[in-house]
């Protein structure tokens, strides 16, 4: 599902990525780990298409983060470190209009929706404005977007980075039930949380 060859990324002169080349076969559930500043993220951003690798390849379900950058998209799911959130708008109206951006069809998002919600437990919250969210529940939020349009594979940056102990305990058990449907790529500096999940 995906496969990197010999990438390397750079920014101007700073190497963050140095020829990294790895398989990650469908239905994997795989860890990146390494401390802060290691070129995890950088690499999750050449895969996911928002930024190109300075040197080498990257391909998702066979298709280049390059060339065919769009096809790329249409079968990830991305949660990054950071998610970007509209804090203005209901848990709801949030992933109607992420699934409105995707191009996906608005009755299909109506049925889907409610599923994914389900998934990620946020019942109680559907009808909360996303301000209103703790920090748990802002990432479960960001997670319902990477998987409102059913891609293949998911890639988490840092999923349970400033969460509380209860939370980094259930965020776990969701990316463990995730990685059943899904081939997963999650970022981590912390041993313990890659060694539980993957």
């Amino acid at each position: 599902m995906i496969r990197v060859e010999h990438m390397s990324k750079s920014y101007g002169t700073f190497p963050a990525v140095i020829d990294v080349s790895f398989e990650v076969l469908k239905g994997d559930i795989v860890g990146f780990l390494g401390p802060n500043g290691a070129g995890k993220t950088t690499t999750m951003r050449v895969l996911t298409g928002f930024t190109p690798p300075t040197e080498g390849t990257a391909t998702v379900a066979g298709f280049d983060v390059v060339s065919h950058s769009l096809d790329v998209r249409r079968h990830i799911g991305y949660l990054p470190e950071t998610v970007p959130l509209y804090l203005d708008m209901t848990v709801t109206d949030y992933l109607t209009y992420m699934g409105r951006l995707r191009g996906m069809d608005p009755a299909w998002v109506r049925e889907r929706l409610p599923k994914v919600i389900e998934m990620v437990r946020l019942g109680d919250y559907r009808d909360t404005l996303v301000a209103k969210l703790s920090k748990g529940f802002r990432q479960r939020t960001g997670i319902a977007q990477a998987i409102l349009h059913e891609p293949d594979v998911l890639i988490l940056d840092e999923p349970t980075i400033g969460i509380d102990p209860v939370q980094v305990v259930e965020t776990r058990e969701l990316i463990k039930e995730l990685g059943q449907d899904h081939t997963l790529l999650l970022s981590s500096h912390i041993l313990p949380e890659v060694s539980m999940i993957c």
